[in-house]
């Protein structure tokens, strides 16, 4: 692995950041989820990344990417998360579901789906976990029966990401209860304004609706929506979630927004000394940089083996676990350092980054959560990689 960069890719990463100077959204809070019109200037948003060329950097350019080395998508999201760029509304497609069509999806569902993945014309949300069915996601009970030229599904799914706004699901259902539990599951893909799909969305501490309960009673999804075998959807799943969980230690809120924390300590002061003058408060952001940089690091070993077709292992779920506990830790500091500031709300004269900190250490709990605990992380981890026995 060789951190450094091609004069090409330097090129292109002083474009990106021209770029965004040039071109971040005047009113960041348009693209905020608690807002009720968030949606479209978010799909705006997205677009216009996508017409400048730089979205799906490394996907074929036949299914509407842009047909790069992977590093290049490395790029873009450092540069994005160092301008503080808004989160994009199809992040769930482009995340997750994107590179899992390209490895499992028929030629058929490649062409409908990924095009409108990248432009935003259609949202995507998971359908993975269940009210009894979280961290132990093979324990799933919603069904899905097969009668003609469709299945039938019913059950619910929870903490389904944006499925209040979603045009699509991408969901783990049980098809064969007969079978062990890890081989009767499949993967579908299905219509959220079908009949019988009720979303509920909750309320979450910090506000927002970004997350929603979906149950499905009676809908029909046609078999052509089955991605992979059918009863082999838990090996398609684990492409997804090695996905979700190999970016999600990269981009969470606290980890994205680093730069702006090293900016507000440089400007903090306290006993007439920037807090990044303070002995004790230096450390704590020396410390917090290097596990950013080793976390950094970590992502590029993880891409390079990607490229050179060695299996990852357990890379993803290092990434995962160092990057949502590295986030909760970060979000922890800015809140101890910038003290009574950081409880201040948006529209408050004196709040910090917009009153951000408060909601970034209450995200940062959720990312320990999603994509796995980090007690399963660990476990798993321990197992698989250290090849330790099972936790009795």
């Amino acid at each position: 692995m060789d951190p450094n960069l091609t004069p090409d890719e330097e090129k292109f990463r002083r474009g990106l950041r021209d770029w965004l100077a040039a071109n971040l959204p005047e009113h960041p809070d348009e693209q905020d989820t608690s807002r009720p019109d968030w949606v479209e200037p978010a799909r705006d948003w997205q677009r216009k990344v996508l017409a400048a060329g730089y979205l799906a950097l490394s996907w074929p350019k036949e299914y509407g990417g842009q047909g790069l080395a992977p590093i290049y998508q490395v790029i873009a999201n450092e540069e994005m998360a160092r301008g503080g760029a808004p989160r994009l509304v199809g992040e769930e497609g482009l995340m997750t579901l994107g590179p899992t069509l390209l490895t499992w999806g028929s030629e058929e569902q490649k062409r409908r789906y990924i095009s409108s993945i990248i432009t935003a014309e259609e949202i995507w949300t998971q359908g993975y976990s269940e009210p009894e069915a979280g961290s132990d996601l093979a324990s799933l009970t919603t069904r899905a029966e097969s009668v003609g030229d469709h299945f039938v599904v019913n059950g619910r799914k929870l903490w389904s990401s944006y499925a209040h706004v979603a045009d699509r699901m991408f969901a783990l259902v049980r098809t064969d209860a007969t079978r062990p539990r890890h081989q009767g599951i499949s993967y579908l893909l299905i219509d959220m304004r079908a009949p019988g799909v009720e979303v509920r969305p909750l309320v979450q501490i910090d506000g927002k609706r970004d997350f929603s309960e979906v149950t499905f009673r009676d809908v029909r999804v046609a078999q052509k929506d089955l991605v992979g075998e059918l009863n082999n959807g838990w090996r398609v799943a684990n492409s997804t979630l090695a996905n979700e969980r190999g970016n999600m230690g990269l981009a969470s809120g606290p980890l994205m927004a680093f730069p702006h924390f090293l900016e507000i300590a440089r400007r903090v002061r306290r006993g007439g000394r920037a807090l990044v003058d303070i002995p004790y408060f230096r450390q704590r952001i020396a410390d917090l940089q290097i596990q950013l940089e080793a976390l950094r690091l970590h992502s590029y070993r993880q891409l390079t083996n990607s490229i050179r077709g060695r299996g990852g292992g357990v890379d993803a779920m290092v990434t995962k676990l160092a990057g949502s506990e590295l986030g909760h830790d970060l979000a922890a500091a800015a809140m101890e350092m910038f003290g009574d500031y950081a409880m201040l709300d948006r529209g408050e004269s004196d709040s910090l980054q917009r009153g951000e900190w408060a909601r970034h250490l209450m995200t940062s709990i959720a990312f320990q959560i999603a994509g796995g605990t980090s007690h399963i992380q660990k476990n798993i981890i321990a197992q698989r990689g250290l090849k330790m026995p099972r936790e009795r």
